[in-house]
């Protein structure tokens, strides 16, 4: 790299990273992007986690709600962002379960009417969700701006009262105020969950901002299949950055960010070990809050920690069910398992209390149903499938004296839940890896902080803000200073708009630097 000065050095090559260095780059900026890992994308990547199987996994993140398609159209991105054909599935006991199609019609009505008894909960549904589109039409734009004072967004919003009851109600009084059946409004609460280790009856705004930035994204929140995986989206970023100009290095692992009044350095090691350093004027920070301010010599803030089980799986096929519904429906869109709003409530306090739930709320989804091409041709002619199950209420804490342990305690608990609504059993389905072993890779919140250097393994680096301004002094700013001039935020957790993959951050924190200089 020699001695040459950059105009920005981007730490951290995930998603947020790979957008901040594009939209700069293109700009006419020099930037120099350093990421730890040996490939860039951070969460959202692409693997073929069981050796001889040509299948390709999204490992940990795995579906794109929020990212805008102003970024996509801006940065040219190369991506194909899929519809699934159904938005959920419930699997309940001894019934057909609740189905809900992406494009409400009669299927749902008539799994609404044999869950209930009754065509009031639909229509309490469609006038919830009716309010929640409305929302999404009137808050995603104002993702992409300048951050609004409260009174100027409220201002902008057709459904108000809304907009104050999630910000200012716990969000189950919100959910329970529109929806009756226990079942019914634990498939809208895990909205708020998802990512979130919350009380869904507290008022302290977690499950809320959790909930808000589910249902938003691109003005539908309808969540989208990447084809190809969450790879895909990634390696666009990356080609939208290199060829833009940027420079990306991996293996380089920054090890300090010396900021100035005009500038910075960052020191970093190489593949090699060499140590290195480099002047930037600007410091991006892709990496978690506690990783950007252990870089610059500061004590961590405190930090939430991450609450999901992820599980990985390759079947070779699909599961019966007992309900007697397709597979091929049931695990399309989001397959919800032991997510009644009663059994979050008692997973949670058991959590709350130091204890793996008894009963873990869960949720699957099969990527390959709505995008076969994470399948090499040989499994795809054999009618293989993915799996990615992502469980609820399992703080990092309950790992940490145990973390094996408790992580195949888990995965246990979890696969004899799901065996209960099946035919056959989960382990009878699983394809063999070129070793002769069962596809399947759990990953605990501690194994994802082991990974990917997310503090708490919390996969949003943190809690979720609000995406309004907090203080007067913030309004008009994209959200991403931090204690030191030449240094912007641009992570998840770091920026006031951040979360999910979006690349939210990395456009607030290029878009700063751009309108500042």
């Amino acid at each position: 790299m020699g001695a040459r000065r950059y105009d920005a050095v981007v730490v951290g090559a995930g998603h947020n990273g790979l957008v901040a260095a594009a939209y700069l780059a293109r700009a006419g900026w020099s930037v120099l992007v350093l990421e730890r890992l040996a490939e860039a994308g951070g969460a959202a990547v692409s693997r073929q986690v069981f050796p001889g199987l040509d299948v390709r996994l999204s490992a940990y993140s795995y579906l794109v709600s929020l990212l805008p398609d102003r970024v996509v159209a801006d940065l040219g991105l190369q991506v194909t962002l899929a519809d699934r054909a159904v938005a959920s599935y419930t699997a309940v006991p001894g019934g057909p379960g609740l189905l809900v199609e992406r494009d409400d019609g009669p299927a749902t009505a008539a799994s609404f009417h044999a869950l209930t008894g009754s065509d009031a909960e639909l229509a309490a549904w469609r006038r919830f969700y009716a309010r929640l589109a409305t929302l999404a039409e009137d808050l995603a734009p104002t993702l992409t701006e300048p951050l609004l004072s409260p009174a100027e967004l409220t201002g902008r919003l057709r459904d108000q009262q809304l907009w104050h009851d999630l910000r200012e109600r716990p969000l189950a009084d919100v959910v329970g105020d529109a929806l009756a059946h226990d079942v019914v409004r634990g498939v809208a609460l895990t909205d708020g969950l998802i990512g979130t280790y919350a009380d869904v009856h507290a008022a302290d705004g977690l499950a809320g901002r959790c909930f808000l930035y589910h249902v938003v994204g691109n003005g539908t929140g309808r969540w989208r299949v990447p084809v190809g995986g969450m790879g895909a989206v990634t390696g666009a970023m990356a080609a939208a950055a290199r060829g833009a100009g940027a420079e990306l290095v991996t293996r380089a692992e920054v090890t300090a960010v010396e900021p100035r009044d005009d500038g910075a350095t960052v020191h970093w090691t190489d593949d090699e070990g060499t140590e290195r350093a480099v002047d930037a004027g600007w410091v991006v920070g892709g990496a978690a809050p506690a990783v950007l301010d252990r870089l610059l010599g500061e004590a961590p803030q405190p930090s939430a920690d991450g609450a999901q089980l992820k599980v990985n799986m390759v079947l070779a096929r699909l599961p019966r069910l007992r309900s007697g519904v397709d597979p091929a429906v049931a695990f399309a869109g989001t397959c919800h398992v032991d997510e009644a709003a009663s059994q979050l409530d008692a997973a949670h306090a058991q959590a709350a209390a130091g204890r793996l739930p008894d009963v873990v709320p869960f949720e699957v989804y099969c990527h390959s149903l709505t995008d076969p091409t994470v399948l090499g041709p040989a499994e795809r002619a054999a009618g293989w499938h993915t799996l990615t199950l992502f469980g609820l209420h399992t703080p990092a804490g309950l790992f940490r004296d145990d973390p094996d342990g408790t992580r195949d305690e888990a995965v246990r608990r979890v696969v004899a839940q799901l065996d209960a609504h099946l035919a056959e059993p989960l382990l009878d389905c699983l394809a063999r890896d070129a070793e002769g072993r069962p596809c399947l890779q759990a990953a605990s919140p501690l194994d994802v902080e082991a990974s990917l250097a997310m503090p708490g393994g919390h996969i949003f680096h943190g809690d979720l803000s609000w995406p309004v301004a907090a203080t007067p002094e913030e309004v008009g700013t994209w959200g991403v200073a931090t204690a030191h001039p030449r240094v912007v935020a641009a992570s998840s957790g770091g920026t006031v708009r951040g979360g999910a993959v979006s690349g939210l951050g990395g456009y607030a924190a290029a878009r700063a630097l751009l309108d500042r200089c």
